[in-house]
């Protein structure tokens, strides 16, 4: 509820990484780790923003921020395929209208 973020693995109670704040304390909607591409997550808060990490880019801050105008943004999906190595990844934005948005992700994001 305060966009702070918590990396953990099965082991272990306590975080391997955390990013407080990382959506300047929107509520986090939607979280998934990227279909084709391990180290990468997106991220969709309350104001329709989506943020996108990449982990092997930069551990401290998501890479890339893109705002969703006119419409709030109730939830995301990701679509691809994780067999296939050509790269295309999408995502689903189910908007409160109930329209549904599909666009596609940059390749430097897609790519195993």
């Amino acid at each position: 509820s305060d966009g702070s973020i918590r990396l953990h693995q099965m082991t272990s109670e306590y975080p391997l990484m955390q990013w407080n704040d990382s959506t300047n304390g929107q509520p986090i909607i939607a979280l998934q780790w990227a279909l084709t591409r391990p180290a990468v997550f997106f991220v969709l808060d309350a104001s329709s923003n989506i943020y996108i990490w990449d982990l092997l880019e930069s551990d401290l801050l998501p890479v890339a921020k893109q705002t969703i105008p006119s419409e709030n943004v109730v939830t995301m999906a990701l679509l691809g395929e994780p067999e296939k190595t050509n790269g295309l990844l999408g995502i689903a934005l189910a908007k409160e209208s109930g329209q549904i948005d599909i666009q596609y992700v940059k390749k430097k994001w897609a790519v195993p």
